[in-house]
């Protein structure tokens, strides 16, 4: 017969160490970070590659993780060194954009006018650039090089239209890239012609703006994963 006084439980032992469960506090808060992490990355129709990086480390920091790979932001301040080191920030502008880093180039100082022969001093700056872009810590990431030109029509023996020429200077660029040994797999090379300019070409008169034309013929390398 079973005794109602004796219990099928043991009592809690009163000496265990209420600290030995502070643990489960800093749990609770890395889950809390986690989930509006994975909340915030639904909520992002595009994912921001720079911004991303930044959260990540936030939330790194939080967790008690001293520093964590940002290779996105760390290829933006390689390439403003080099852009710095080379004195040509009147020719190459960097900046970034949802999916990675974007360098400008100004095609007057790339290019011949109706021409898609690099100059000389050119395909240094590119070298410069291969040189970054080839390095293991930015092996995942693609580069799409955009020609644009502006809308004054051409025709040589060369370049029928502003397509080919565009097209000419995009995988001119790219060509070089292979030679320093970046794989044609993360390349590819797009011709925009005058269908993207970064200012009106003309004014309201139709009458030709040459210093917004001058911005308008440029080369466009989009480094992105």
């Amino acid at each position: 017969m079973i005794n109602p006084r004796k219990s099928f439980y043991r009592p809690l032992r009163k000496d265990i160490d209420d600290e030995s469960h502070a643990w489960l506090l800093t749990f609770a808060d890395a889950v809390t970070l986690l989930l509006a992490f994975f909340v915030m990355l639904l909520s992002f129709s595009k994912v921001d590659i720079v911004s991303f990086e930044e959260v990540k480390a936030g939330i790194a920091r939080d967790l008690g993780q001293r520093s964590i790979a940002r290779p996105a932001a760390q290829l933006r301040a390689e390439l403003d060194a080099m852009v710095d080191s080379l004195g040509v920030a009147d020719a190459v502008r960097i900046n970034i954009f949802e999916r990675g880093i974007v360098l400008e180039l100004a095609s007057n100082a790339f290019y011949k006018p109706g021409a898609a022969e690099l100059r000389p001093e050119a395909r240094l700056i590119l070298e410069r650039v291969a040189e970054t872009l080839e390095a293991p810590t930015y092996s995942k990431f693609k580069i799409a090089t955009e020609g644009h030109t502006d809308d004054m029509p051409i025709a040589n023996d060369r370049f029928a239209s502003n397509w080919e020429l565009s097209a000419a200077r995009a995988t001119e660029v790219v060509r070089l890239f292979e030679t320093r040994n970046i794989p044609v797999r993360r390349m590819r090379a797009v011709a925009f012609a005058d269908t993207q300019p970064r200012a009106p070409n003309r004014d309201s008169t139709g009458a030709p703006l040459p210093e917004n034309q001058a911005k308008n013929r440029r080369v466009i390398i989009r480094v992105h994963l």
